[in-house]
């Protein structure tokens, strides 16, 4: 499938595959510390707890400890709460299960939460305050506690907290889990629906000149080699291949003009010594092989001709275009091919005249197109039939009753060289070429379809309205 080529495509896919796997990693991270290494966390969350507490830490006028909670914070001041507020309440609320005590430097208790000593344990070696976090069993119940030291007036005091493992796990189970969960989730969706939409915008506007790029490309054909990619506003990475390509188009070009010039030249040369030769033949005593011989001349001054005539439709430089009444050139290219055609027992049928059709064209060019595709039809139709020419604004059919060709055969029409198996002269297959070049040199379509009987050649003229897609009649 082409979207499996495609750079945006695959971008987005890169984009949702690394959210998903950055979600994903971020929820196993979670969970093996939240289960793995749980008593890491929750003795991290004591310590950290234990080091808020120090700074609400209130003290006496003689330096020694007496209470917990200094006054209020600015959220304090937002509920209105009063300045004697104190955070012994969590304690009397959780005695069981939290507890604090403050200690001076030689481990003697001086302050206590309201759980009482009962809730520490009796040794005194017990009271650890060279260790931050400690351990120990209250009424069949594990804690966890952390030490910290805090200076005031060049004196050190030491806070110690305790919390059972059963309230953290509570905490972490009721609370932290559904939060972090709520957290991915939020996050997920965040990354998805904001970034997801950010990253497609983001790759529209960065393709964009890669895309104009892809369109200046196509529109460029050998009669516009001339034109090179412009690199402006293309990526940094693609500008060395924009660079390359035009390169690759300056060969094309030069490569191209040598060989329309020595296709031009060729058959330029060649006009002069054939012409002497048929002198020569004509001139000479008449011989069995004389008949022969001006007819390989003729067959060869044909194709040496149309060759020439090749070489200057193939160059755009070569036309002067102006306003043509198409009729006109019409019946100058029928009077022209007249005398073939009453050797053939053909009839030609051109449409009448009841106002003049103007194209915008080189005179000669479209003398040259309208000869061919007459000549081509007079070729291929059996004697005694006729070749019908019609004309309406912006379009102009020539239609023969011959044998026509085969499906397969009609994208080989307008091939150099290429000659249908009906065809009574010996004509080099560059007629039609020639035709496909005038009318591409002029922003015209030539087209040919199955008549049945014969062939139907048809040339469109882009921006004449009125007729543009009428079909002949048959």
């Amino acid at each position: 499938m082409a979207w499996r080529n495609s750079l945006g495509v695959k971008v987005m896919l890169a984009f949702v595959v690394g959210a998903a796997l950055s979600v994903l990693l971020i929820v196993a991270a979670a969970s093996v510390l939240v289960h793995s290494s749980g008593n890491v966390l929750e003795g991290i969350d004591v310590a950290d707890a234990a080091r808020d507490m120090s700074d609400e830490l209130r003290f006496d006028a003689r330096g020694v400890p007496v209470g917990l909670g200094n006054g209020h914070d600015d959220r304090e001041k937002d509920f209105g709460l009063a300045n004697d507020f104190k955070l012994d309440w969590i304690f009397e609320s959780l005695r069981q299960e939290s507890a604090y005590r403050v200690l001076d430097a030689s481990g003697r208790v001086v302050l206590l939460s309201p759980a009482g000593a009962a809730f520490w344990p009796d040794d005194p070696a017990a009271r650890r305050l060279a260790r931050t976090r400690f351990e120990f069993a209250h009424a069949g119940v594990a804690m966890r506690g952390a030490t910290e030291p805090v200076w005031h007036q060049g004196r050190v005091w030491y806070l110690q907290l305790a919390v059972s493992r059963r309230f953290l796990h509570l905490m972490y189970e009721a609370f932290a889990l559904p939060f972090t969960g709520a957290s991915i989730s939020l996050f997920t969706l965040v990354l998805l629906l904001v970034f997801g939409p950010c990253v497609y915008l983001t790759l529209r506007y960065a393709l964009r000149p890669v895309q104009q790029l892809s369109e200046a490309a196509a529109d460029i054909s050998p009669r516009s080699l001339h034109a090179r990619l412009a690199a402006p506003q293309v990526p940094r990475e693609i500008a060395p291949l924009v660079d390359s390509f035009n390169r690759v188009l300056e060969r094309l070009e030069r490569g191209y003009r040598i060989q329309q010039e020595f296709l031009a030249t060729a058959a330029h040369e060649l006009k002069t010594p054939l012409a002497l030769v048929r002198a020569q033949i004509e001139l000479g005593p008449p011989t069995e092989q004389r008949e022969l011989l001006l007819r390989d001349v003729a067959h060869m001054s044909r194709q040496v001709q149309q060759l020439l005539h090749l070489a200057e439709a193939s160059e755009a430089q070569n036309y002067r275009p102006g306003e043509v009444d198409v009729h006109e050139v019409l019946h100058e290219a029928a009077s022209y091919l007249q005398r073939m055609a009453d050797a053939a027992e053909v009839r030609l049928e051109l449409p009448p005249r009841p106002h003049p059709e103007r194209w915008r064209a080189d005179h000669g060019a479209l003398f040259t197109l309208l000869k061919n595709l007459l000549e081509n039809a007079v070729q291929h139709t059996p004697p005694g039939t006729l070749v019908r020419v019609e004309l309406a604004a912006g379009r102009l059919s020539v239609r023969d009753w011959g044998p026509g060709v085969s499906p397969d055969e009609l994208p080989l029409l307008f091939a150099r060289f290429w000659r249908g198996p009906h065809r009574r002269d010996l004509g080099a297959g560059l007629g039609l070429s020639i035709c496909h070049e005038i009318a591409q040199a002029h922003g015209w379509q030539l087209q040919a379809s199955r008549a049945e009987p014969g062939l139907r050649m048809v040339l469109c003229a882009p921006g004449m309205a009125a007729g543009a897609g009428t079909q002949p009649r048959a």
